[in-house]
Formats: C-alpha cells, structure tokens, sequence
C-alpha cells in the first residue's frame, strides 16, 4: 500500500476525500491538544454523543482487540460502528459499518458535511497562531459523523496515538479497555513505560468501567490511579478475568476463559494464530461484559459467532503458497517478541525468509533483535513512504541485530519478495515472513493481489 494516489490517476469517492485529507499533517505528528478536535466536533453537531463508544488504548493489539470487541458486539444483534488506524489496502477500511468497510459515497458524503466545519475551525486556528486540524484529527471527527448518520448503537473506537490528548479522546467513553501498554512513540509519548500510560489513561471518563490486560507495574499503578481519580469500576485480567487454558488448534486456538462476571465459558474456538491473540480475545470478552454490565455474562451462542467470524488483516495473514508466505504488521519490539512465540508455536518451518522494512520513527533495532530467532535469511526493503529507513541504514542494523545471518538489500518490496521467494525455493520447509510496518504488510498483500496468488 503506497500513501499516495497517482496523480492524474480515477479516484474514487473516497479516495478523493483521502487526498484531500493528505494536504493536512500526517497522523504521525500528531498534536498534543484536544479543544480544537471538541470545537470541530461541536460545529458537526458533536456526533460523538449520539451512541455509546468502547475506546481502546495500548501499545500492541489494539486493533485485534477492537475488532473482537466489534465482532462480540454484533453477534449480539447490534448494529455496530467500528474505527481502526491505519488500513491495509483501501482508505474506507478504517471505518466501518456492521463488519465492512463504509460504501464510497456514505464517505464523500459524511466529508462534505464536514467542510464548512473544518473551515471555520482552521480559519480560527489560523487567527490564534495555530496549526489546521490535522489529518487524524479531521479523521476522528469524520469517522464520528458516519456512524451518527448511519445510524450505530455502539461504537468500538481504536486510540491512534497516546490517549489524553488524542484525537478520539473527545468521545465520552463508557468503557476504556487497555492492551498491553509498552515503549513506542517515545519521542512523543515519552521515555518510560509510566509516562506513556499516564497519557493512555488520559482516556478514562467519570463512572466509566476500564478494562485492562496484564501490564507491567509501572502501567498498572498509572491506570489504577486515573480509575481511582474518575470514580471508575477497574477490571483486570488475571484478577477479574483470566485466560485459564490455550491450546493449539488446526487454524488457530482453543480458549477456555473466566470472565469478569464468573462465567467459565465453554471452549472457544479463536480461528487466530499467537497466544497474544488468546490474549486478545480474553480482554475483548471482558469489555463486552462491561458494556453490558457487570452481571451479565456473553451468551455462548453470541461466543461461538462473535470469534466464528472474526478476522485480523494484516496478522499472520497468508498471501502466498508457493512458496508459503505470510505478512504481519508487527512494528515494535513489544509486537515482534509475540510474532516470534506465535511462529515458533504455530508452525513448522525449517527455515524462514525475513522480508523487513521499518518506518524512521519506529525502534528498528529492537524489532530486528526481537525478530532474530526466527530469522534464517533477511531482505530489507524500503516502506513505500516519505519515513521510511533507508535500505541501506536498515542493512547496517540488521547486520548488528541478527549476526551471522545472510542479509540482502532490496530496493522495493517486489524485489525483496523475489529474492526471498528465490532463496525459499531452493530448499524444502523454508517460507517466507514480510514484516516491520502496516504499511508493508499492505504494500505485500496489494502486490500478492495484483501477481494473482489467489490467498490474500
């Protein structure tokens, strides 16, 4: 997936609206400020207001968990709006509607109401000395809209960066879930651990129920602390809500899960792969039992469908067969260390291929340290993107980060894809991996698309 639309290229309805969001700051410089985000939410009639909303917040597995989250929730008859950052392959799938991706024209049309808002509010940014809204922030207010006019009865929204001060953060959440909370951002979350979960926990609203996974002691401490300050019910897993028992199972898991209300469930079948995903599902059960209420378990039959049609984009994802290959977005330490566990465990291969490219602002060193031991052959390619590491930065980290090892340089992504894909088959067991970024892995599954693979 490239973040640019051709010039002179048909775009449809919503890329039209994906370009002009283009002009504006990146979602990768966010602004640390909320009132103009509430002032351009107000002049659109404050959408945000009009259903009840699950925010979720961490490091690694937000969208996994929001995606659960959604899926439970629709299983149970609601309709349901669902906001993840970034997308994969096309701009509408960040927001969606009952499980799909939003129609072009629901898009345009929700971005023209929005125009004369965002007008008005730039023109007072600019009076003030301020930036425009940003990109992410005009993003958050759109994807509001849309599931006000369509309209949903709960909306799961993804943080995109941080929490207090993010964009999103203008929903008066009812329940905040946590994932697991680790460094990343850091040269705008901060440095250490409790410092970016201080500004996670920036979610948390007065008499709201947080839902949290396991989290290191100095995450814990800070959400407890913001629960404590808001009058808020705290759930955590482990103590509330636990995931007594995963096992491998043929494409993906079985779960046996204790949730928040006492219910022993039945097994579950989760059809993903990694432990972090069992994980992942015990932290979306629980939520769903807070939106609820703190009584009332999941009906089993809602259990069974709610993961029966659950997907993750972009997770383990296969795109090819011959030879194997998967693509996943993991970009941080934290998110490879459970890439490694979930492919050691999962599968069986001899030998795999490594196909790496890394955004600037990502810790690329630790990734590629986390990734080491499951790394028999590298090729590092650039991230079709302005912030992407350049290759040959990416060998010398590589080089350091996994000695010993034959590393390639590619100059793009089909490249390195076909010199992975060669060295996988000169031998029997070897497959290939392609991660490092959600960029990446969408760059990899459009490309697996357009050379006909016929899996992605």
């Amino acid at each position: 997936m490239s973040e640019f639309i051709p010039a002179g290229a048909e775009q449809s309805a919503a890329e039209r609206v994906y370009t002009e969001l283009l002009e504006r700051v990146g979602e990768a410089n966010p602004r640390p400020r909320i009132e103009p985000v509430r002032r351009l939410a107000e002049l659109a009639g404050s959408p945000q207001l009009s259903y009840p909303v699950i925010q979720v917040a961490g490091t690694n597995g937000k969208t996994s968990t929001s995606r659960a989250i959604e899926s439970l929730l629709r299983a149970h008859g609601l309709r349901t709006g669902l906001f993840t950052s970034p997308h994969l392959l096309a701009f509408t799938e960040r927001f969606q509607l009952d499980g799909a991706p939003v129609d072009d024209t629901v898009l345009a049309a929700a971005w023209d109401e929005l125009r004369l808002p965002l007008e008005v509010v730039d023109a007072e940014l600019e009076a003030a000395g301020n930036g425009p809204i940003t990109f992410f922030e005009a993003l958050a207010v759109l994807a509001f809209a849309i599931f006000a006019d369509a309209p949903v009865e709960v909306a799961v929204i993804e943080v995109g960066m941080g929490g207090e001060w993010d964009a999103t953060n203008i929903a008066d959440a009812q329940v905040a879930v946590f994932t697991p909370i680790a460094l990343d951002h850091t040269a705008i979350l901060g440095n250490d651990t409790a410092t970016i979960a201080k500004t996670k926990a920036g979610i948390i609203k007065p008499g709201s129920t947080v839902v949290t996974a396991m989290q290191d002691a100095d995450a814990i401490i800070e959400i407890e602390e913001a629960a404590q300050r808001n009058g808020s019910r705290l759930v955590v897993q482990g103590r509330d809500f636990r995931l007594i028992e995963d096992r491998l199972a043929v494409g993906g898991r079985q779960i046996d899960v204790v949730g928040a209300t006492g219910q022993a469930y039945d097994p579950a079948f989760v059809p993903l792969h990694g432990k972090h995903q069992a994980e992942n599902i015990t932290l979306a059960i629980a939520a769903v039992e807070a939106f609820f209420g703190s009584e009332r378990p999941v009906p089993e039959e809602v259990l069974d469908e709610g993961l029966g049609q659950l997907t993750s984009p972009g997770r383990l994802q296969l795109i090819g067969n011959d030879p194997i290959i998967y693509v996943d977005s993991a970009h941080n330490p934290h998110g490879a260390r459970a890439l490694v566990e979930a492919v050691t465990e999962s599968f069986s291969f001899e030998e795999l291929a490594l196909v790496v490219g890394v955004l600037e602002e990502k810790d690329a060193s630790g990734l590629l340290e986390a990734l080491a031991p499951i790394a028999h052959h590298v090729t590092v390619t650039p991230v079709s993107s302005p912030r992407s590491i350049d290759a040959e930065q990416l060998f010398e980290l590589a080089s350091e980060a996994i000695p010993d090892t034959p590393i390639e340089v590619a100059s793009s992504l089909p490249e390195a894809l076909d010199l992975a894909r060669a060295w996988a088959g000169r031998a029997e067991g070897r497959a290939v991996l392609v991660v490092g970024s959600v960029l990446l892995a969408g760059e990899a599954i459009e490309f697996s698309r357009s050379e006909g693979w016929g899996i992605a």
